[in-house]
């Protein structure tokens, strides 16, 4: 069957006789019952109601539709018990999907979380691909940068990572501290000369494009590039501490920040597996420096 709505409003209109019962029983216009009954004889080409006065009466394919409509709607009903007890279970997989750049803060919080639950298994989708919560791609997403918008989506601020200009010693040896003057330099910069991210945006307008001469793809290999000397650019200074070749060229500031989102869809957000995985998330920001 092409449309089980179209099924259910009809099973409804049957099993309780009227056209009006069968649209509070759903929570739907009386227009929208008509219209799915109407579809529902149009596509089968029969009728399965005798229209008359004090309401609706199954015809004989009309009752063998009951019938079967009775059992589906049972066996949904108790997918439904089952579904909800799988909500309260720390078991089965939990995806999580985040970029790249955050999974050295990331990683350390979702292994000690799967050790806290060994019956889940945790997937770790690290990408500048954007999983659709509301598709079931991921159960919690954590995103950098603008708030995310999309609709039945639960969005609650997780870190402020603040990021600086840093350039390896060698570099610094080589072409001496970042002066007035950002032209005497060489920066590392997006590929995606329109990356939305504050410190980029900074830098598109502030240094020269011919100055940018080395691009990368992600955060994480152009942290890379100022490592391996390549030039200047900006790296988180959580990530930068790790680092102790790094030399500041500029401190942090507050329009270089990145918010952190941690991404739930309503319909998971209050499952027990999710709920603990926030929470960890959550507690172990806390002590992200």
């Amino acid at each position: 069957m092409e449309n089980w709505d179209e099924v259910r409003t009809a099973y409804h209109v049957a099993r309780l006789g009227t056209v009006s019962g069968a649209a509070e029983a759903l929570g739907v216009h009386h227009a929208t019952v008509i219209r799915h009954v109407d579809a529902l004889e149009t596509r089968l080409g029969v009728k399965l109601f005798q229209r008359h006065a004090r309401g609706y009466t199954p015809t004989e394919a009309g009752e063998d539709l009951l019938q079967v409509a009775q059992v589906t709607a049972e066996q949904f009903g108790q997918l439904a018990g089952r579904l909800r007890g799988h909500g309260s279970a720390m078991t089965g997989e939990l995806a999580v999907t985040t970029v790249d750049s955050l999974t050295p803060l990331l990683v350390p919080a979702l292994a000690r979380f799967q050790s806290d639950h060994p019956d889940l298994s945790v997937r770790l989708m690290a990408d500048q691909r954007l999983y659709r919560l509301e598709y079931g791609e991921a159960h919690v997403a954590v995103r950098a940068g603008t708030r995310p918008d999309e609709p039945d989506n639960i969005v609650q601020q997780l870190y402020v990572q603040r990021c600086a200009l840093f350039a390896h010693r060698a570099y610094v040896a080589a072409h001496g501290p970042l002066g007035d003057d950002l032209s005497a330099h060489r920066f590392v910069g997006p590929t995606d000369e329109t990356h939305r991210a504050p410190f980029n945006r900074w830098l598109h307008a502030n240094v020269p494009a011919g100055r940018i001469t080395f691009r990368a793809g992600d955060g994480r290999a152009a942290v890379e590039a100022v490592q391996a000397g390549a030039g200047i650019g900006f790296v988180p200074v959580w990530r930068a501490r790790e680092l102790p070749d790094l030399v500041e060229m500029r401190p942090p500031r507050p329009d270089w920040d990145v918010t952190v989102w941690l991404v739930t869809h309503v319909d998971l957000h209050r499952t027990a597996k999710v709920q603990a995985l926030t929470a960890a998330l959550k507690s172990a920001a806390q002590d992200w420096p």
